[in-house]
């Protein structure tokens, strides 16, 4: 029998649905995060549907995205935003208060942990001198379904 994908794990659309608005309304009200806030639209309607559409399917459940739009080609539609360290790291602030206020198992929590910031330091674009931030935080434990 196949293991559960993270998709079925985070409880389907409706918990992917408020995760996504979860970690825009933190990116709306956090201070910390307004250099991020204000690389999008004055309304987050069209950044919220999208990104809902991508991690239905990059979570293992329907790939919504591209259905609608085609291949993500992340790092591609990121150039045009100036992205370093600084908006890597309160873009991460603002999901990673989004997953706390899901209250997920540890397990499935420390996968997406790990799995978004891979993605978000990916989608760095500016040049920088590497420091010790740029490391990959790793948690040690049992993966989302309880495998290792």
């Amino acid at each position: 029998m196949s293991q559960p994908t993270p998709y079925e794990l985070i409880g389907g659309s409706a918990r992917v649905r408020e995760l996504v608005d979860r970690f825009y309304d933190h990116m709306d009200a956090l201070p910390e995060a307004r250099k991020i806030r204000d690389l999008h639209a004055n309304s987050l309607r069209a950044s919220r549907d999208k990104l809902f559409a991508f991690l239905s399917g990059w979570l293992g459940g329907p790939d919504l995205y591209v259905e609608k739009y085609g291949h993500p080609r992340l790092r591609m539609r990121h150039m045009p935003f100036p992205i370093g360290r600084e908006e890597r790291d309160q873009w991460l602030l603002c999901m990673n208060k989004a997953l706390d206020d899901m209250a997920l198992a540890p397990e499935l929590h420390n996968y997406l942990t790990q799995n978004f910031w891979r993605t978000a330091d990916h989608m760095r674009n500016q040049a920088e001198t590497p420091t010790e931030h740029d490391r990959l935080p790793i948690f040690v434990g049992p993966g989302p379904g309880g495998d290792r």
